[in-house]
């Protein structure tokens, strides 16, 4: 990560570096392209299938429950759009989600069908809200499985559970998750997925994931189209609108192929610390290091809103400073070669698994000037 010569960088909850076998990738493709042209498509087409059984794996998923869109907006509205709603249908949020995930489920009332908000309980997403806030009417749950601003990591193993038990379908938002935790669908069964991967996952902006499960894949109307839809996509001259058989079908035209190096690089590198180090060392040790910020802070007398349970932390940890505007401090940190943003009323600060303590304590010794 060459942004540590620089930067002691806690924001990845917003923007994160790329990673430098990232732009390692960029820098491949715009040569290739500028030199080669489309003689070396064929192995940048390679290239987005290869990153489809990369999230297939990192996901415990199936390659063909896996599709590519441009951002994590997109991916909901895969789902907001294409559900066969009945007017009447409600679906319940958490309080306090980002709008990407707040919106498109709004976005349905012409369609006859009402968002429920569940209050949050100190940032938290208690389980038995949500479901005090089901009824026959419902048909989907959706939610973040970490807070964008509180950074709660929702208990979606139970959350799933207790939905299908009830008949309900779940939606993830997974972008402040994703990379970072290990998420085994095969265990945790959430029906439609979808996340970004210029955060966590240290790849370029403009090229998400999304996941539309196989059982799922007749339900969704596939609401936009192009020649990558179908089936035999490259008859041009005898076209026939038979959609593919995978989520595939919901990439429409050409893919973002110098994004898709570049993420499949970084998804690469994620996978090999999970098969060398177990599919829980990066949560681990964000999780710890979140954990030590808290104290840093609680040591100069600042709480955060950090999550008492480690099980829900992240590596997001929101405080506040008394007395002081959150855009003053967080410009006082990058004064002092520290990044962090302003969310949530406080200063939030994003820690991935390549932070250290030296980073820590420039954020800290930046909030006690």
């Amino acid at each position: 990560m060459p942004i540590t010569e620089k930067w002691a960088y806690l924001d990845h909850a917003a923007v994160g570096p790329l990673s430098m076998p990232a732009a390692a990738a960029l820098r491949n493709y715009a040569d290739q392209a500028e030199r080669e042209g489309d003689t070396v498509w064929p192995s940048w087409a390679g290239q987005v299938e290869s990153l489809r059984h990369g999230f297939a794996e990192l996901l415990h998923a199936e390659p063909d429950e896996v599709c590519f869109v441009p951002n994590t907006s997109a991916g909901i509205n895969l789902v907001a759009e294409g559900f066969p709603w009945r007017s009447g249908d409600t679906v319940v949020i958490p309080e306090g989600e980002f709008p990407s995930n707040l919106y498109p489920w709004q976005n349905q009332a012409d369609r006859g069908v009402t968002v429920r908000v569940v209050p949050r309980r100190d940032g938290r997403v208690e389980v038995d809200d949500l479901f005090a806030h089901v009824d026959d009417s419902t048909r989907l749950i959706a939610l973040s499985w970490v807070g964008y601003a509180s950074g709660f990591r929702a208990d979606l193993e139970t959350i799933v559970r207790r939905a299908h038990e009830a008949g309900l379908l779940v939606f993830v938002d997974a972008i402040q998750g994703l990379g970072i935790f290990d998420l085994d669908l095969r265990t945790v069964d959430i029906d439609f997925l979808a996340a970004d991967g210029h955060k966590w996952l240290l790849g370029p902006e403009g090229f998400g994931v999304a996941v539309i499960r196989r059982r799922h894949l007749d339900r969704l109307r596939c609401r936009s189209v192009g020649w990558n839809s179908v089936r035999n996509p490259f008859n041009y001259a005898q076209p026939k609108l038979e959609l593919r058989h995978s989520a595939a079908r919901f990439e429409p035209g050409s893919a973002n192929m110098s994004a898709a190096a570049a993420l499949g690089a970084s998804v690469d590198l994620f996978r090999a610390v999970g098969r060398v180090h177990g599919p829980d060392a990066i949560g681990d040790r964000v999780v710890s290091l979140a954990t030590e910020l808290d104290d840093r802070l609680r040591a100069i007398g600042i709480e955060s809103q950090i999550p008492k349970q480690p099980q829900h932390r992240s590596g997001i940890v929101t405080f506040s400073v008394p007395g002081q505007d959150p855009a003053a401090v967080r410009n006082r940190a990058l004064e002092q070669g520290c990044v962090v943003s302003c969310r949530g009323g406080g200063i939030r600060a994003g820690i991935h698994a390549y932070n250290d303590s030296s980073d820590l304590e420039r954020l800290v010794s930046a909030v006690a000037s």
